[in-house]
């Protein structure tokens, strides 16, 4: 069986991811005047994520402050939750420990990224 943990609970918190990283997108595209800023701005920022996002390396192996600033990073919970539902059968506590930052995260990006773009807008 491929799929060892809770379905509706691995889309309820890829729809929380989704939210997250499009607040980041918005934030960082309504901070650049033209498309090639935005588009190096989002890799500047996606190309550390990744490699702290426990794709590479367990976040485990990493130092201290990389372990702590991966804790703001939505692809390190997300990875987490997924590796999770695929290897095993997780509990929802491991849910709820992953999904509250990543919503918090999308609420803050999305609302100063809105407030941003309006701001620009008019």
């Amino acid at each position: 069986m491929p799929l060892r943990g809770s379905l509706l609970l691995l889309y309820a918190s890829m729809i929380v991811y989704l939210a997250a990283i499009v607040g980041i997108g918005l934030f960082i595209s309504s901070l650049a005047a033209t498309q090639q800023q935005a588009i190096i701005g989002l890799f500047i920022y996606m190309m550390p994520a990744v490699l702290l996002s426990g794709y590479a390396t367990p976040v485990a192996n990493m130092p201290d402050w990389l372990q702590t600033l991966s804790e703001t990073n939505p692809i390190m919970h997300f990875t987490t939750i997924s590796k999770a539902v695929y290897m095993k059968d997780a509990p929802a506590e491991l849910f709820i420990r992953h999904t509250w930052p990543m919503a918090v995260i999308a609420i803050v990006t999305l609302a100063a990224g809105a407030w941003l773009f309006r701001r620009r807008v008019s």
